[in-house]
């Protein structure tokens, strides 16, 4: 089944610390588009739809609604809904009874709460499940966010999530670059669109327009104001996002020149040399390929490090929804509901690169080593 919209729906995506929130609070303020919080439903469930049984009945349409509904990481995105009857009021209205007629519902619905006509949605590892929006969704459209491997990597590495060496960040880039060169040699000219960061900061009013004409909108300079916005400023209250509480602009190109070492770029270079030089990302210093010693060492040094990381973050209730949300598949498993020996070929589960897809912070082998205890408020 698929959702055909009049107004194409929006997907902002493109690898993490790319600029996807910058361009969500933008997009969010013109006149037309409705742009809410994240969702992180495509990562979290639609890879995972298999494990909720036959849709068709009432029972397990519900838990989805249910735990895609209140897994959102900002409440209802801000809408003053009542917990109580909201999952009876979005079902009672879906355009079709599935994982897409839910997630259309409640965009339709935040798109009605602030009286504008068409939506968009910004999970950047959307970028994952192009081909399964495009299934949901026939007429999408895509805004692709890339951006320097190195700020990204530097960028990541003062977060408290993430990658947290410049072996893991390289890596990251690399399939995720990876996969946007693949979808941008696939899609039109009308369904894809790339944006760059530091065209989007240099030139926002011009970059600005370049996506109107894309979403065949008109341009409108409110959504330069984007920082006054309540997402915006909400967002600037957390280290991570402090710069959307201020205009844009491009003090934050060039900065992994002091916060990355030589060694560190020359690893990122070693890595991703090729992707960043087709991206037009020159690489200036002699790329260093580690050996598979030290490759090991800093791949298990990232995992220690995100793992002990979430203690005390705010991504600490995020990772537990996660974890809570395998411990419900597991039942229902041993309910009856779905079959491990019958569990489709996604390009998901089983995946090299699945933490990363789905937004998983931390190897589940390394929570447990540290006693990894959910938190959920």
């Amino acid at each position: 089944m698929a959702i055909n919209l009049t107004e194409r729906p929006v997907f902002i995506v493109g690898q993490e610390r790319s600029g996807t929130t910058l361009l969500m609070t933008m997009l969010g303020c013109h006149p037309r588009i409705a742009v809410p919080e994240v969702a992180w439903w495509y990562p979290r469930f639609r890879g995972y739809l298999h494990s909720y049984g036959d849709l068709s009945r009432e029972e397990n349409l519900r838990t989805l609604a249910d735990e895609m509904i209140f897994g959102l990481p900002v409440p209802f995105w801000g809408m003053p809904e009542n917990p109580i009857t909201i999952v009876d009021e979005v079902l009672s209205g879906l355009r079709e009874r599935s994982f897409a007629g839910i997630y259309c519902a409640m965009l339709e619905r935040y798109a009605r709460f602030v009286s504008k006509p068409r939506w968009g949605e910004k999970t950047p590892n959307n970028v994952f499940f192009v081909n399964q929006i495009l299934e949901d969704f026939p007429n999408a459209q895509f805004l692709c966010l890339t951006r320097d491997a190195r700020e990204v990597a530097a960028d990541a590495i003062r977060s408290n999530f993430g990658p947290t060496n410049a072996y893991a960040a390289a890596h990251e880039w690399k399939f995720a670059q990876q996969t946007i060169q693949r979808l941008r040699e696939a899609l039109g000219s009308s369904v894809w669109l790339d944006v760059k960061y530091e065209e989007l900061a240099r030139n926002p009013e011009s970059m600005l327009r370049r996506i109107c004409v894309f979403l065949a909108e008109d341009y409108s300079v409110e959504m330069l104001d984007f920082h006054r916005t309540r997402i915006a400023q909400d967002r600037s209250k957390v280290r991570d996002h402090r710069p959307l509480g201020e205009p844009v602009s491009d003090r934050y190109i060039g900065t992994y020149k002091e916060q990355l070492s030589i060694q560190d770029q020359r690893v990122i270079a070693g890595i991703a040399g090729a992707e960043m030089a087709s991206e037009g990302y020159p690489v200036d210093v002699e790329p260093l390929v580690l050996d598979s010693l030290e490759a090991a060492y800093q791949e298990e040094l990232d995992g220690r490090y995100r793992a002990a990381l979430l203690d005390g973050s705010r991504h600490h209730v995020w990772e537990s929804y996660i974890g809570w949300l395998a411990e419900q598949r597991e039942s229902r498993r041993k309910r009856g509901i779905w079959d491990s020996s019958r569990v489709p070929d996604n390009g998901v589960v089983g995946h090299p690169y699945c933490n990363l897809m789905t937004g998983v912070r931390a190897p589940v082998e390394w929570k447990q080593r540290f006693s990894f205890k959910p938190r959920f408020s």
